[in-house]
């Protein structure tokens, strides 16, 4: 029963959110002057999120909800368009701004919503940005502050863009670092060892200390995610689930509400992770 009353208190909240008036509120304060590069594009990358969320699930709150956001979604991709031809350089840090992680995000969408334009100016940014890298200095990370992976990051939207095969050998050049076969797997289980271990929470009160929870919890998908774009036999897919198994397993748990510091944005990462969202694509 009580589950069943949270799910209604659930609907309840996302249709006041969601609620036309709000929507237009939010339409006319993103087309505000001064506000070209706000939210952008992390914030807005989320909210298209959101929409293909809504959209795929069969369900009539989530048509009607789904309508309602439509303007502030078209508006939120016609800023993303309009601005991805003019990004000379990919932004490849840890935090918000970084590039590839919204391109991901960007790409699920426009495949739900249809959006051949969004996807063929994402096709040329992985083209221009990522597709020569090598050699991702993977064991440079993280930073102190970081929630994103820059290189897993890369490799997790490449796998979107690319075929398998295709993403298979770029990931070769990239991120040669992965071990494959069995020896692979043991080394990416074993405690201590030196590919990929998961990230140390020193202070979950403070807000920046506690992004490497949702590094954690980003890692865990982005693993899976470049798994699941490699051939089915690939012989790194063992290393890569160990791996992802193992951030998973050292991240949920440190999902509370404790901490209002990586209470209020946790959650998302640990849906987006367990839903496996990135994956529905």
């Amino acid at each position: 029963m009580c589950r069943f009353a949270s799910a209604c208190c659930g609907r309840a909240a996302v249709a006041q959110s969601l609620a036309p008036a709000n929507i237009d509120a939010e339409v006319r304060y993103l087309r505000g002057a001064g506000r070209a590069s706000f939210e952008r594009p992390y914030g807005l990358a989320w909210l298209l999120e959101l929409a293909a969320e809504l959209r795929r699930f069969d369900d009539p709150d989530a048509k009607r909800w789904s309508a309602t956001l439509r303007p502030l979604e078209t508006e939120t991709a016609t800023r993303l368009e309009g601005w991805l031809p003019k990004l000379h350089y990919p932004i490849r840090i840890g935090e918000h701004d970084q590039t590839a992680f919204s391109f991901g995000l960007m790409w699920d969408w426009a495949g739900v919503a249809g959006e051949q334009p969004m996807r063929r100016l994402l096709e040329d940014a992985a083209q221009r940005f990522y597709r020569q890298d090598r050699n991702c200095p993977l064991a440079y990370e993280p930073s102190g502050e970081d929630f994103l992976s820059p290189c897993l990051a890369e490799a997790d939207f490449l796998r979107r863009v690319l075929a398998p095969r295709a993403f298979a050998s770029w990931l070769t050049r990239f991120l040669p670092q992965i071990p494959d076969g069995r020896a692979g797997a043991r080394a990416a289980q074993r405690p201590g060892a030196p590919w990929l271990v998961p990230g140390v929470v020193t202070d979950r009160a403070d807000p920046k200390l506690a992004h490497i929870d949702g590094l954690n919890l980003s890692r865990a998908w982005m693993l899976e995610g470049i798994a699941h774009g490699l051939p089915a036999h690939d012989a790194r897919l063992a290393a890569l689930t160990a791996a992802a198994a193992r951030h998973r397993d050292a991240a949920l748990p440190a999902v509370t509400g404790e901490h209002y510091e990586g209470g209020h944005w946790l959650g998302t990462f640990a849906v987006y992770l367990t839903s496996r969202a990135g994956l529905a694509q």
